[in-house]
């Protein structure tokens, strides 16, 4: 072989190992995000789940049977006779 085939077996050999060289890195980094995209996921899925839970946990304290009873037992409030009742007109 002469030493021009040798420089360029050469130059072919490190452009391979820099070749695969990319590839490991960017498959590393393909399952790094893959991670990532999966932990996100999970955290979605258990902000959706708590979502869920509060909207039952809203709707169970606004029903109006919950609103007048918290009204009687801790304000005291009651619901005022006919009489007690004035119509103001703008």
């Amino acid at each position: 072989m002469t030493k021009l085939n040798i420089a360029i077996a050469s130059a072919i050999a490190a452009l391979m190992l820099v070749s695969a060289l990319g590839v490991i890195w960017s498959k590393h980094q393909a399952r790094t995000a893959f991670i990532e995209l999966q932990r996100l996921q999970n955290h979605r899925d258990r902000l959706d789940i708590e979502w869920g839970q509060l909207k039952l946990e809203q709707s169970y304290w606004s029903t109006p049977g919950r609103v007048e009873q918290v009204a009687h037992a801790q304000l005291k409030m009651v619901v005022p006779v006919p009489t007690e009742v004035r119509i103001v007109q703008p």
